[in-house]
């Protein structure tokens, strides 16, 4: 059971990225996925959220209209497109799964990416 996550690099303020998350397993379909973020000297924070279907989805107030999450399930991944990126966005994001539905808790998470780096500069 595997979480492997992509994409992330180096950008300017106001450019976009998308970071990809894909599963090693066809059971993930029926999990909830999210990505969270954690910053250096910060603790890991709930970034956004989609539930098993894709038919629901939710976003921390930080994040809320640049980003969008969404799956293929078809293709066992999930996406995060990341547009007018800022500063503060800069950190190592990560997927992760949770058999029971979407939450903002990365305690409810079962599974984990080993995390991919994103990097805005001003």
């Amino acid at each position: 059971v595997q979480l492997q996550a992509s994409g992330g690099g180096l950008v300017q303020a106001g450019e976009s990225l998308r970071l990809s998350c894909a599963r090693s397993e066809r059971t993930f379909s029926r999990y909830a996925m999210s990505w969270f973020r954690q910053a250096p000297g910060k603790e890991r924070e709930f970034v956004a959220t989609i539930n098993w279907s894709g038919g629901r989805s939710g976003y921390a107030d930080s994040v809320k209209g640049r980003f969008t999450i969404s799956r293929d399930n078809a293709k066992n991944t999930v996406y995060l497109q990341m547009n007018s990126l800022k500063p503060e966005d800069t950190a190592v994001y990560y997927c992760a799964a949770a058999k029971y539905g979407s939450s903002s808790s990365a305690l409810d998470y079962d599974y984990w990416g080993q995390g991919t780096q994103v990097t805005v500069s001003s």
